[in-house]
This record gives structure tokens, C-alpha cells and sequence, in this order.
């Protein structure tokens, strides 16, 4: 059962440069990608100057794209 765990640890590190993310090879590399996404559009968002409007329209077409992404995972 230990062995069961151990694949199971995902680590976060700093170091002085970076923040590195450790996850076991069983991790599906899109779900990554999605995390990713995530931290990529928080970045941009706390440094943007966009009207509500803007973000509403973006949102939009995110959850759409996502929508289809799942649709595609699913079989739909």
C-alpha cells in the first residue's frame, strides 16, 4: 500500500529561480496543460487592463473550447 502512495506525491519545490512541480508519470499530461492554462491566464489577468465586457466575451469562448474538449474526452 505504500508503494500505492508513493505514486500518488506530487511535490512543489522553489528554488531561486523557478518554482518547479513534480507529478507522477501517471498524470495525464493535458490535465497538466489545463493547470498551465490556468496559471498562464491568472498571470496575464492580474496585469491587465481589459474591460469587464472584454473578460466576459473571453470567458465565453473559453468555457465553449473547454465544452468541446470534454465532449471529444467523453465520446459525445
Amino acid at each position: 500500500m505504500i508503494e500505492h502512495l508513493k505514486e500518488l506525491v506530487m511535490i512543489i519545490e522553489r528554488t531561486k529561480n523557478e518554482i518547479l512541480f513534480r507529478f507522477p508519470a501517471t498524470i495525464k499530461v493535458d490535465d497538466l496543460q489545463d493547470l498551465v492554462n490556468l496559471f498562464k491566464f491568472r498571470e496575464v489577468a492580474q496585469k491587465s487592463q481589459a474591460k469587464q465586457k472584454q473578460v466576459d466575451e473571453l470567458v465565453r469562448q473559453i468555457k465553449k473550447g473547454r465544452w468541446q474538449k470534454t465532449k471529444q474526452k467523453i465520446g459525445l
